[in-house]
């Protein structure tokens, strides 16, 4: 493999025809530039000039290298720039969240990537476990979650907290632990991590989500509430998802006597360099929710 920095040394004394010149561009003594050009001779097995006292003529084989050097002189310098080159607008950001504060939060992406042409956003709602799985494989930069996981390569920090609320239709206008009982429950990636908590405060009776019978499942936040709706069943879930339903007239959230906030964080691989488009990105979350 020809070594870059005797390619440009040679290749700028082409340009300069001079040694002494060529030297002093390149911050060298003109014995350097003759033992670079002696050392790129000796790679490659054949004579690139003929020396002619003070100056010299290329031979063949150097006209060659030149011609061809220049260009990969070209492509590498190019290929440096492109790799450190970090703007805060360009490269894609891959996010993901509970569909609780995906929500509201994907919009605003997407409103933030239209301003930008270059950015790109991939953004994917899943459960805590999974996010969490995704950042320790590093298959996403960031992810928003709301129970911390115990892998010691995640970093995380607190970003705020949200209300928990009990969520029936519309046509049940007080609730109570022989009620719950009897409508079931309607579960979702994270209901039974949202029911432990708020029911667990509020009801001495509540030990685990098994005691409640099952109504269905839905794994489409925007869709959780939709039997719910139609009185099949209820559901816990942050206030965010409860205030995005499409038809709140049909819903009836339940005041309890013990309110329960659950916290979301901000987490990222603590061995993932960070880029500048990443950080842009987390700031705007940052400053969205908060």
């Amino acid at each position: 493999m020809i070594n870059l920095i005797w390619l440009k040394t040679f290749c700028t004394l082409v340009e300069v025809g001079h040694f002494t010149k060529t030297a002093e561009l390149l911050y060298m003594t003109q014995s350097g530039v003759s033992q670079q050009v002696k050392k790129l001779e000796q790679q490659l097995g054949t004579a690139l000039l003929i020396r002619e006292g003070k100056s010299f003529s290329l031979t063949d084989a150097g006209i060659k290298l030149n011609q061809q050097g220049q260009n990969l002189l070209q492509r590498s310098a190019e290929l440096e720039k492109a790799i450190k080159y970090d703007d805060q607008y360009t490269g894609t950001v891959s996010i993901a969240s509970p569909g609780s504060i995906g929500l509201t939060l994907y919009p605003y992406m997407l409103d933030i990537q239209q301003q930008h042409a270059t950015l790109s956003i991939d953004y994917k709602f899943a459960p805590n476990k999974n996010i969490a799985q995704d950042l320790v494989e590093r298959k996403i930069d960031i992810g928003l979650v709301t129970e911390l996981s115990k892998a010691e390569n995640i970093v995380s920090q607190k970003v705020t907290d949200e209300p928990l609320v009990l969520v029936t239709s519309h046509d049940i206008s007080r609730i109570s632990w022989e009620k719950l009982t009897k409508i079931g429950f309607i579960n979702h990636p994270d209901g039974q991590h949202h029911a432990q908590l708020l029911l667990s405060k509020n009801f001495p009776q509540f030990e685990h989500i098994s005691q409640l019978s099952h109504r269905g499942f839905s794994n489409q936040i925007s869709l959780i509430l939709e039997p719910v709706s139609r009185g099949i069943g209820f559901t816990v879930l942050p206030l965010n998802a409860v205030n995005a339903f499409g038809n709140p007239q049909a819903l009836k959230v339940h005041a309890l006597e013990n309110s329960v906030n659950e916290t979301l964080y901000l987490c990222q691989n603590r061995h993932t360099l960070e880029n500048n488009r990443s950080k842009f990105i987390k700031s705007k979350i940052i400053n969205f929710i908060i």
